[in-house]
């Protein structure tokens, strides 16, 4: 295989990444035969701690709110770069069915300021879902601007200090810190990036994931912290928005797919596209598909309407420009890898390729500010067959469709079985309703914010959560501890709803054990189904126990003697400190001696 010299990089097997030297600004559009070096910014140059970094925070479910959302969650390899799992949302008008549904990406479940549950006017208690459908971040580097409006501009401003961090060239910078606070895709309402770092600094890197790239885990293995790895990359261990995007952008500067088919033609190989291929190749230049998808990248970047969808749906470019001229003009996609797409468009319009492939053989449906471009086009139905295999598998990098080096990745928490899960049917109690549980977010060990909720009653209802490590016997739980009670009520959401946290503390004996939690109503006694979690470790394991750590911060200061006080005042499991299985005062000189041991 050749060695991806093109991109300005090297890169051969699991080899380190040697990038080409920094050219300033964006090029002129690169000759047909090939991609033109990959710029990396002054202000952000390239080094092999920073890519690892990068990719790691990349694939981590933890830099979301509710530790169910990567950057990696929404941009699979194997799917071109893009999201493999289509969700609706319901368009402009909120209304779902009527003709103008987006097909989207997944984000997180509606949560208000404390992260606390809310049920969600449009998606109710489920993961709400994006309006637009999401770009690759598969050759991305090559754009000045990015997102399909282009609001991610090469100008990056410092998010948490308001100034130019980078001047030009830093549009994946500047797209990066975006979805970490996005309160659809990654976030709480109104989170912060302080929230963020700080969340980085005590999590254990890609504890939620499994089967780690090989230069993920070593870096991991080298450097077990975030700050160890920020060390690593930057020179000291503090994390920062823009440490965060630049070691992302890295990454993704990386992330170079240029060894199709075509490509091997384009190099010499008379052979390396089929006949079917090659006739495919003829039309995409004789139809002029190659005017807006212009090789070698297979897009011109520019923003385009190509009148597929009534610009009253979306206004595209204009909401960003304020310009008429740019109204319902969406960013040109690269059409390499495109095969391995499930949605095609910024809507998401077409499910198959061949489907978005004969969309041009007609006049665009949409006429208005539609591009001239469209007029030049001229693709006859009995060519589609061909072009779709031309684009299909003629413009396919076979180290994407694989996902090997630097394509690979790890296995994400959410690509696992579901844990919680929901067991049981709930008991109405003779009331006829049963609360709804909410439980979405994976129990691993050490996560502070952990929690359970429950809708489905009047607004003011009065519930307690019950919390067992012993099975339920039918639908009902034996609580070993409850907490409440919590009144029900709707915040900023929709319905009324309750929330309870139920921190999990990063103790290794945990490790496997599943605990049960179900809400009852005080007032009924109804109880709504039990969501059963399984606690881990995860990747990195579980720390060593520090028990006079009593409050968890991963540190022993003078508030753990508070926070003894109050588990001795109510029974709490930090109070045992000598493992007799009681609270006594005697363990209160056993915290004495644990705090002075030290941890």
């Amino acid at each position: 295989m050749r060695a991806c010299v093109l991109s300005g990089l090297v890169v051969a097997a699991l080899s380190v990444i040697v990038p080409h030297s920094f050219t300033g600004a964006a090029a002129a559009q690169p000759s047909i035969a090939e991609l033109d070096p990959v710029n990396f910014p002054p202000e952000n140059p390239f080094s092999e701690e920073k890519r690892v970094l990068g990719k790691i925070l990349f694939w981590d479910e933890q830099l979301s709110s509710d530790n169910t959302m990567s950057c990696g969650t929404c941009h699979i390899p194997e799917a071109a770069g893009t999201d493999p799992i289509a969700a609706l949302n319901p368009g402009n008008d909120g209304i779902f069915g009527n003709g103008n549904d987006v097909r989207g990406s997944f984000g997180v479940v509606d949560a208000d300021d404390m992260n606390g549950y809310l049920v969600d006017a449009t998606f109710d208690i489920l993961r709400q879902v994006t309006g637009r459908s999401a770009n690759s971040t598969i050759n991305a580097a090559f754009a000045d601007e990015l997102f399909w409006d282009g609001r991610a501009t090469s100008e990056f401003i410092d998010p948490e200090t308001n100034t130019v961090a980078i001047a030009m060239g830093g549009a994946l910078e500047s797209q990066i810190v975006g979805p970490p606070l996005s309160d659809v895709e990654m976030a709480h309402s109104n989170r912060n990036w302080s929230q963020i770092t700080a969340k980085l600094a005590a999590a254990r890197p890609l504890a939620l994931a499994t089967n780690l790239t090989a230069d993920q885990a070593a870096a991991i293995a080298t450097d077990p912290t975030y700050p160890e790895l920020f060390e690593a990359a930057f020179g000291d261990s503090a994390i920062s928005a823009r440490r965060i995007a630049f070691a992302i952008a890295t990454y993704e500067r990386t992330l170079i797919s240029d060894q199709s088919p075509w490509d091997d033609v384009q190099f010499g190989d008379p052979n390396g596209m089929t006949p079917l291929q090659q006739q495919g190749w003829l039309v995409f230049q004789n139809a002029r598909c190659d005017s807006c998808h212009t090789p070698p990248l297979f897009s011109d970047n520019m923003f385009r309407n190509i009148g597929v969808r009534p610009i009253a749906w979306d206004d595209g470019r204009r909401a960003i420009t304020g310009l008429n001229s740019d109204r319902g003009k969406f960013k040109t996609p690269s059409l390499r890898n495109v095969g391995l797409k499930s949605t095609f468009m910024h809507a998401g319009n077409f499910t198959t390729l061949n489907q978005a492939v004969g969309f041009y053989v007609n006049p665009p449906p949409f006429p208005d500010n539609v591009d001239p471009f469209m007029g030049a086009v001229n693709l006859l139905q009995n060519q589609v067959p061909a072009l779709t295999e031309f684009l299909e598998n003629g413009l396919l990098d076979p180290r994407v469709a694989a996902g090997t080096f630097p394509f690979d990745r790890p296995t994400l928490r959410s690509e696992l079985p579901p844990n919680p899960v929901l067991v049981g049917n709930g008991d109405p109690n003779g009331t006829g309703s049963v609360p709804t549980m909410l439980a979405s977010v994976p129990p691993n060990a050490g996560n502070s914010e952990f929690k359970v909720g429950a809708t489905g009653m009047p607004q003011g209802t009065s519930m307690t959560l019950y919390v067992s490590t012993t099975a339920p016997a039918g639908n009902n739980i034996t609580p070993d501890e409850t907490f409440g009670p919590f009144t029900a009520d709707p915040g900023s959401g929709a319905e009324p709803v309750v929330s309870a946290f139920w921190p999990i503390a990063d103790d290794p004996e945990l490790d496997g054990q599943t605990v049960y939690f179900q809400w009852v109503v005080d007032s009924t006694g109804a109880r709504s189904r039990v969501a059963a979690a399984t606690i881990f470790c995860g990747t990195g394991g579980c720390s060593p126990v520090c028990v006079a750590d009593v409050n968890n911060d991963g540190s022993l200061t003078p508030a753990d003697f508070t926070a003894w006080i109050d588990a001795f005042n109510n029974n709490l499991p930090g109070c045992d400190q000598n493992d007799d299985g009681a609270c006594t005062p005697a363990d209160f000189t056993a915290w004495i001696n644990n705090f002075n041991a030290g941890c």
